[in-house]
């Protein structure tokens, strides 16, 4: 191939004819596509290119694109974004979102890539596939462009969210395709599936019904946690800890280390007596506002609560007559950081540390414990869950190892370890917050093998596995050896 290819460390629209490349292109290969298909830049990409790197009518891979949707019923789905009907159907006494107060909390009105696949039994079609739009790459594309749709119901139901996708036509021919539809399209798929969802109520429709939708929230949660906080079992686990922790004195000042809005409730709406000092890293004002807006469905009343900046708390708190934290809490949860690796929202962990002067001598941490948890997976799970290593956050951040051996259960091809943190409280008696892939609301960490390997009744019948964690950059190093079956 020497001579054949040439590379030049430039983007395509830095490219200047006659400078780095001799005379405009006859054809063009782009992978510049997301799940999404247009959220990488492509359209002024290919503007670009077509007004000054390509002849007039040139041969391009992909031909074509075109956007498919469909119109779908999922409980699982309308979990993710419907705080409001949830939160009617429990009793803990706890409003997020009050009534009348609808904009308070919400989800991002935007597209949100899953795998449909892993859900499909949950899921239930209330309209054929419709397609949205296409998008020829042969051609310059338009910058913006708008499709009305009137989409006909054939199944009864309540509209939670549309599907979408896109199918690829390769070659102009329309002999090659390639799709990220779901597997009930029946097309090759590698990419996650798009999910647009509907009014945070639900639409209720019925067969040869048309559909149309939608507010913006004050505070904009990523979905999974709207469905947690819709989830009755983890608020019942929440508010059980809590009340226990907040028995054990009559006048409690307790500090919520993270952006949880809920464990700020909570305290304040269980403990008449408690302050409450919520530091919001992310959220600041608007969870002040929030707060402010909700005291009154919630039973408490502002005076009770202490809006602080980190860097401004150990001053205040040694002003004013010596107080003492006796309660840090944090969920984690840390507003626009929903994407993080398990182990970075340790860092309430490193705050527990860093204000360990202010804290009481018997101060109740809340998560107390962490357990680093790790299977080796491919489908179905190959292993039992273990747990590598455990960090104890009742005392100062300090670094942490762990090593253990895991038994393969079953034989297949292992493609690598899924690995998350499970949140224990010392009273919570035996309760443990799992955050494992068996929880949908929550998202792990995957560490892949450079190769699959073939593992259980074969050559290889367990691993060897050593974690280290290092609270200089909080990060997780993470080690592995397969062990030899012995014969």
């Amino acid at each position: 191939m020497d001579g054949k290819i040439r590379i030049i460390n430039k983007r395509s629209d830095e490219l200047d004819i006659g400078v780095d490349i001799p005379s405009r292109a006859d054809v063009l290969v782009s992978e510049i596509l997301d799940s999404e298909l247009l959220g990488e830049g492509l359209i002024p990409t290919l503007q670009h290119a077509h007004d000054k790197l390509l002849i007039e009518y040139p041969q391009t891979v992909p031909y074509r694109a075109t956007i498919y949707g469909q119109v779908v019923e999922c409980t699982y789905l309308w979990e993710m974004h419907d705080l409001v009907n949830r939160e009617a159907g429990v009793s803990d006494g706890i409003r997020l979102v009050p009534n009348g107060m609808f904009d308070l909390l919400g989800i991002k009105r935007q597209q949100y890539a899953m795998h449909c696949n892993s859900m499909k039994e949950g899921i239930k079609l209330l309209s054929e596939p419709f397609k949205v739009f296409d998008f020829d790459f042969w051609r310059r594309p338009d910058s913006s462009r708008e499709t009305e749709l009137h989409i006909k119901a054939t199944n009864d139901g309540t509209v939670h969210a549309i599907i979408s996708w896109w199918l690829l036509q390769l070659d102009s021919e329309g002999t090659i395709f390639y799709s990220t539809g779901p597997d009930w399209i029946h097309c090759p798929s590698g990419f996650k599936d798009l999910i647009h969802p509907s009014l945070a109520l639900g639409i209720g429709v019925t067969i040869g019904n048309k559909v149309f939708g939608s507010p913006q929230a004050q505070i904009v949660l990523p979905p999974e946690r709207i469905a947690l906080y819709g989830d009755d079992c983890w608020r019942c686990l929440m508010l059980n800890a809590i009340g226990k922790a907040l028995r054990q004195r009559v006048h409690q000042l307790c500090l919520v280390a993270d952006d949880s809005i809920f464990l700020a409730i909570a305290v304040a709406h269980l403990s008449k007596s408690s302050h409450v000092i919520p530091l919001f890293p992310g959220l600041g004002k608007k969870g002040s506002e929030y707060l402010q807006r909700v005291a009154a469905a919630n039973n408490y009343t502002m005076d009770r609560i202490e809006i602080l900046k980190k860097k401004d708390l150990q001053s205040t708190l040694q002003d004013s007559n010596q107080r003492k934290i006796s309660l840090f809490v944090a969920e984690p949860f840390y507003y626009g950081n929903d994407s993080v690796l398990p182990w970075q929202n340790l860092r309430f962990w490193k705050d527990r540390s860093l204000l360990d002067s202010i804290l009481s001598k018997d101060v109740l941490i809340m998560p107390c414990r962490g357990l680093l948890r790790a299977c080796a997976m491919y489908l179905p799970i190959l292993s039992e869950t273990i747990t590598i290593l455990e960090f104890d956050f009742s005392k100062p951040m300090s670094p942490c190892s762990g090593k253990t051996q895991v038994p393969f259960r079953e034989s297949g091809m292992c493609h690598g370890f899924v690995l998350w943190i499970d949140d224990c409280g010392c009273w919570m008696q035996d309760n443990v917050l799992s955050t494992g892939p068996d929880k949908r609301h929550w998202k792990q960490a995957v560490k892949l093998l450079n190769e699959p390997v073939e593992v259980g009744h074969t050559e290889f019948s367990s691993t060897e596995m050593e974690a280290f964690f290092d609270p200089s950059n909080g990060e997780l190093s993470l080690k592995h050896a397969l062990v030899l079956n012995q014969r």
